[in-house]
């Protein structure tokens, strides 16, 4: 594809990702919002957001050309299908805090 990217076209539900697979991915993610410092504010949209975690993932496919300049493709693509089932955004969730206890802890 243009742009180096590797989209990947086989991924269509949760069920396409292995499940290290996902745990590495929301793992990453997790690590990146507690080193941004955006622990409180992440929590608090995805808290509001877990009912429609649905239509919140399909949002971000439709994002997806405009969002490939920064992030790769295929973990957005991945990503966003994780997202689209509430046991999955409950998993960010509890990652994040585990991950925020223990730089807390660190300090």
């Amino acid at each position: 594809m243009l742009g180096g990217n590797d989209f990947d076209f086989n991924v269509y539900s949760v069920e396409d990702i292995a499940p290290e697979r996902r745990k590495e991915i929301i793992g990453k993610v997790a690590q990146e919002i507690v080193e941004r410092n955006l622990t409180t504010p992440a929590i608090f949209f995805l808290e509001m957001g877990k009912p429609l975690s649905f239509l919140g993932s399909q949002a971000m496919i439709v994002a997806n050309p405009f969002v490939q300049v920064f992030f790769p493709s295929r973990i957005y693509r991945e990503l966003s299908v994780i997202m689209e089932k509430r046991e999955y955004v409950e998993m960010l969730i509890t990652e994040i805090e585990r991950r925020n206890n223990e730089v807390k802890k660190g300090n």
